[in-house]
């Protein structure tokens, strides 16, 4: 069974950098897709990052030029560095892989960007 276990998360004040990290364990088997998703109380979750198994990357145009998202050869490891943080950054972002054409999720991590 596959399994997506985040970290990173925590509090920072405006302008800081986290650094959000997730692996996914249960699968031998490349992922097709790997990926960062954000939500809101009220709001849908949405996009922040997505990196396919070649390294293509794409960001909402509310991220693109602060967030950088990595991927680790081989391993079905991705990560998110958040540069240029702001307060509508705050929300629970959660990892996605999609392994074999299915989607699987973690658990969410807190992010809060105070200003």
């Amino acid at each position: 069974q596959v399994q997506l276990v985040e970290s990173g998360g925590g509090l920072v004040e405006a302008g800081g950098s986290l650094r959000l990290s997730c692996a996914a364990s249960g699968s031998s088997t490349s992922a097709n897709y790997m990926g960062w998703y954000r939500q809101t109380p009220g709001k849908e979750r949405e996009l922040v990052a997505i990196i396919d198994s070649s390294g293509y990357t794409n960001y909402p145009n509310s991220v693109k030029g602060r967030f950088t998202i990595s991927r680790e050869n081989g391993k079905n490891t991705v990560s998110l560095q958040m540069n240029s943080l702001k307060p509508e950054d705050t929300a629970v972002y959660y990892c996605n892989a999609v392994i074999s054409f299915r989607s699987y999720w973690g658990q969410g991590t807190q992010v809060t960007v105070s200003s």
